[in-house]
């Protein structure tokens, strides 16, 4: 019998030492599973810290939290205006994100945390009063773990966790490992934000020395301007840039520059400033932005362009002289808005095109003196030297037709002499054209306004035409002729420049045989049978209303070639 007891008493404490020493190897593989998690959040910080660039900063955030919480899934919102302007997802696929449809833009438990700011745990979502349910094709979710990532003072945006694997809840560890996460998050985040600011720095002050550089060596405005839309875009990270400039005599806006997405439903577009994105940014004169440009208010006017694209902000082109157009950049729907960081540069960046144009305004002003101060010279030395010494001979051979007896010597000499006669009325005509200046010192020739209607295209083609001009355009072409041929050059341009997609123009003015011709013709896609021909309508009636006519067709290597040819009315000119 005390054998018994003693052998039960034996085996009692060896049973309390097999607990306890169970209890110790739970407590010791809870201690390990803690310095494995310990271990694991300080690779995650270590690994968000390394980053520099913020897409892949955000990115590597998400993926750390839902790797230490155990989490199925997990998202990363960017507040922006008590809103989400950017949404990171982890564990759903490509797939099922486009099933769900847009992403969420701040609402029910995501919009709770935005306005209250405090780690949120919850044991079954649907049961917050904030909750109002998933979307369709959404996965289920039931617990909830969000806590926010603030950058100093400033809420940046959250981290959401859902879904705890196994089953089991979101606990506070899982709480106090993801503040932590998020403390080393906002550290990170900031160093990537001056990371950028810094980088972003540099490339405009490299843009800004180039474009400098161009503009002092004289190179064209418009390739200029080019290069603007081009580097801001690249720059800022745009789908699309615009430029647009002001009509002239019109309280219009005409886009010049597209490049990128849909550049082609943009340029060349005649935009009214009251209506437009543009307009709203010159009158401002200062960057203006919106988040969603297809819903913006200030936008009215104009054909739908804007599909697609979401953040967007407009630049005004600033001088002394104030705004002489402005630049748009563009995004694409879901990508972040623009920044206050990203706009300001853009402002004096855009003050560089302004100063382009101001700079080929006054360099043509000089070229246009130099040219006239040539024409007078020109003038002068003609009337004071060539036609007196053409007049001189004229009167020498008259004179000697008293000595001359054969009738075919003397019939060559009266011809010589005809001939001389009409020189010097083609000199005296050409001096006319030289002098002549219209009274608001604007081009008066026929000449004159064709070569500025094709430099005004020239702007809207993003090229210069070829102008060949040929005959005595402002002294033979009468007044109502020469309207009639400045309007039809202008609407064959616009047309090359609408519809032609064409990468060279060629335009033609000539007087022959008491005839002028007006002929464009251009390498683009050609004539479309079906194609709406009002306008060439009216350049026909404008020929047959003089008596003339107008043909259209394929030019020599493809593209379009448009005729237009009238008759010239000349009264036979005098003897000096």
């Amino acid at each position: 019998m005390v054998e018994d007891v003693g052998a039960r008493g034996g085996r009692l404490p060896r049973l309390r030492l097999d607990q306890l020493l169970d209890e110790l190897q739970v407590r010791i593989d809870a201690v390990r599973g803690r310095q494995d998690r310990v271990h694991s959040l300080l690779e995650a910080v270590l690994s968000v810290g390394r980053e520099l660039d913020l897409p892949q900063v955000l990115r590597q955030i998400v993926e750390s939290a839902v790797a230490l919480v155990d989490a199925e899934y997990g998202a990363l919102g960017v507040v922006e205006d008590t809103r989400l302007s950017e949404f990171l997802t982890v564990g759903i696929g490509q797939d099922e994100r486009e099933a769900i449809g847009p992403l969420p833009s701040g609402h029910g438990i995501l919009g709770e945390l935005i306005r209250h700011p405090e780690p949120l745990r919850l044991r079954e979502i649907a049961e917050h009063p904030a909750s109002y349910g998933f979307p369709p094709n959404h996965p289920p979710m039931h617990t909830f773990l969000g806590v926010p990532i603030r950058v100093r003072d400033e809420v940046f945006g959250n981290l959401y966790l859902t879904q705890k694997r196994g089953g089991g809840e979101f606990d506070a560890e899982d709480e106090t490992v993801l503040r932590t996460l998020a403390v080393a998050a906002g550290v990170a985040i900031e160093n990537a934000r001056l990371y950028k600011t810094a980088r972003d720095r540099q490339l405009w002050m490299e843009a800004n020395a180039d474009i400098v550089a161009a503009l002092l060596s004289g190179t064209d405005e418009m390739d200029v301007l080019r290069d603007i839309v081009h580097r801001a875009r690249s720059i800022a990270g745009a789908d699309l840039g615009v430029l647009a400039l002001p009509v002239e005599d019109s309280t219009d806006l005409r886009v010049v520059i597209a490049v990128g997405t849909d550049a082609d439903d943009h340029r060349g577009l005649r935009l009214p400033r009251e209506g437009s994105f543009i307009g709203a940014a010159m009158a401002a004169g200062e960057p203006i932005t919106t988040a969603e440009i297809q819903k913006d208010p200030r936008v009215t006017a104009g054909p739908p362009r804007f599909g697609g694209l979401g953040p967007t902000v407009a630049v005004p082109m600033v001088t002394d002289e104030g705004a002489r157009g402005a630049v748009l950049l563009a995004r694409a729907e879901q990508r972040p808005p623009f920044t206050q960081d990203e706009s300001v540069p853009l402002l004096g960046f855009a003050g560089q095109a302004a100063l382009a144009l101001q700079l080929a305004e006054r360099r043509r002003s000089a070229e246009q003196l130099t040219v006239l101060e040539d024409r007078d010279r020109i003038a002068r030395d003609l009337h004071d030297l060539a036609i007196q010494r053409l007049f001189a001979t004229g009167m020498t051979l008259q004179s000697t037709l008293r000595f001359v007896d054969h009738p075919e010597a003397a019939e060559r000499l009266m011809r010589a002499v005809d001939d001389l006669d009409e020189t010097i009325k083609i000199i005296r005509s050409t001096i006319f054209g030289l002098r002549a200046k219209d009274a608001t010192r604007a081009p008066a020739g026929l000449r004159a306004r064709a070569a500025a209607n094709v430099e005004d295209a020239g702007r809207a083609l993003g090229f210069a035409p070829a102008l060949h001009m040929e005959g005595l355009l402002d002294t033979d072409v009468p007044a109502d002729v020469a309207e009639d041929a400045v309007a039809v050059l202008t609407e064959a341009l616009s047309n090359v420049a609408r519809h032609a997609r064409a990468t060279a123009v060629d335009v033609t003015l000539a007087v022959t045989d008491g005839t002028l011709t007006v002929a464009v013709t251009d390498n683009g896609i050609g004539l479309a049978p079906d194609g709406h021909r009002s306008g060439l309508r009216n350049l026909a009636v404008r020929a047959e209303r003089l008596g003339g006519a107008m043909e259209t067709g394929p030019g020599p290597g493809g593209g379009t070639r448009l005729v237009w040819t009238v008759p010239l009315c000349r009264e036979e000119p005098g003897r000096p």
